[in-house]
């Protein structure tokens, strides 16, 4: 009992402790937009590959309403008006994939919510545990990353994601589209070898095959079901309807070239309608398959080591390009457990960019092209009339962790804080060691 009391006191001290430092933070979602704002004389990356320079941007009640050049576009009379001459303007950056404000402290459990336990949770919904209060979403906006797709993780079928917009008081406030993915973690193969146990050669995984038969089993139990009469009510089987008529996305998690093709057409054959592959390393050994079969990828980390031995090690930057000149349909994603990493994707695509792919294309893979493969390119991704005002403005190349430097960020015509603690901390050490702040 007395050691029971003292684990007790000691979760409820770190917890506290926890909880203490966010309350610390001074991060105000921002009012709905009440003017109509206009952005003049900034070169506008419009998400779509093109570029309009001195261009101007005006929007109203979170809706754009006008684009254009500096002299083709009128701006009405009592607007507040942004002189942004000599700086960028891009949409918001989509993060696809994200534990974003499931996950805290990945040491500290209270504060982990990305896995579920189980193994088939297609019925598991993350929007509903999205923590708005967490530190990570205001270092996401710094960085142009205004829009994420938030993942559960762990077992086989995780459950559903959601999109979420970076600046809410609430999960129901940052639901932008709920439930609109089902994500499924294809099994490997080959298991890694156990070191140490002295192995030193990958081994066969012998629960693939019952895996995969389990997977098809449970998929063919859910389109029966949505194809039946709901006498019983099934929450998993209920769950995975959207699968078979286009309303929920597949985003299978896979980086081998075989399970690539191997998982995409089982799921296919099933009546899946829309399959999207997640981390797809070797995605270029399979190029013409994923381009035939209209499937779009989100790539992992660009910043990471080649997964072959005798690949080039500069690879991952290189892939990018490889797959733009491929054909095949991609945006940038973050596949690591340290989510507050995931701040750097603008520079995946800068580094994409260093080797090859196109500048416009890097900003599309960001914006246009994660929006249409997270199902909401219809309302936000480019700068065009008739979207959310979701956007930002830097006062240099935001690709570029060198002059990406936000000036301005806007979600849906609000006006985001950009303020939070990474900030404030550098201030006030600022202030103390007397650097001189630009």
């Amino acid at each position: 009992m007395k050691n029971l009391n003292i684990f007790t006191l000691t979760s409820i001290l770190v917890v506290g402790v926890f909880t203490l430092g966010l309350s610390q933070t001074n991060n105000i979602p921002a009012p709905a937009q009440s003017q109509g704002i206009a952005l003049v004389g900034g070169t506008l990356h419009l998400g779509d590959g093109s570029v309009v320079e001195e261009g101007t941007v005006v929007f109203n009640q979170g809706k754009i309403t006008a684009v254009g050049s500096r002299e083709e576009v009128a701006i009405p009379e009592g607007y507040q008006i942004y002189e942004v001459d000599g700086q960028e303007v891009y949409p918001g950056f989509f993060l696809p994939g994200s534990n974003m404000g499931l996950v805290e402290v990945s040491a500290v459990r209270a504060t982990d919510d990305g896995e579920e336990t189980g193994v088939f949770n297609p019925n598991i919904r993350s929007i509903v545990a999205y923590n708005t209060d967490s530190e990570l979403p205001p270092t996401m906006r710094y960085n142009g990353i205004l829009m994420a797709q938030i993942a559960p993780s762990g077992g086989v079928v995780a459950g559903s994601s959601s999109i979420v917009q970076l600046d809410a008081w609430n999960w129901e406030d940052a639901a932008y589209k709920v439930d609109n993915g089902m994500h499924l973690y294809w099994p490997n193969k080959m298991m890694s070898a156990r070191w140490w146990m002295g192995e030193t050669q990958a081994r066969p995984n012998e629960n693939y095959q019952p895996t995969v038969d389990e997977i098809q089993k449970t998929m063919k139990e859910g389109k029966a079901f949505a194809e039946g009469e709901k006498k019983v009510t099934n929450l998993k089987l209920e769950s995975m309807a959207g699968l078979f008529d286009g309303s929920i996305t597949l985003f299978i998690h896979t980086n081998n070239a075989t399970s690539i093709i191997e998982s995409a057409t089982i799921a296919k054959d099933l009546g899946v309608q829309k399959v999207v592959i997640v981390g797809a390393e070797e995605a270029l050994l399979v190029a013409d398959f994923l381009k035939s079969n209209n499937i779009p990828i989100v790539l992992g980390d660009v910043h990471a080591l080649p997964n072959r031995d005798h690949e080039d090690t500069v690879h991952p930057y290189k892939l990018p390009a490889l797959l733009h000149q491929a054909g095949v349909e991609f945006c940038f994603g973050f596949s690591g457990r340290m989510t507050a990493r995931a701040r750097n994707l603008p520079f995946y695509a800068g580094t994409a960019v260093a080797y090859g792919l196109p500048y416009e294309e890097g900003v599309k893979a960001l914006t246009a092209t994660s929006a249409k493969i997270l199902g909401v390119d219809e309302t936000c991704g480019t700068i065009a009339v008739g979207k959310d005002a979701t956007l930002f403005v830097s006062r240099g190349d935001a690709l570029d962790m060198r002059t990406n430097q936000m000036e301005y960020v806007f979600i849906q015509g609000r006006a985001a804080q950009l303020e939070a603690t990474q900030q404030e901390l550098y201030k006030k050490y600022s202030d103390k060691y007397g650097h001189q702040i630009d």
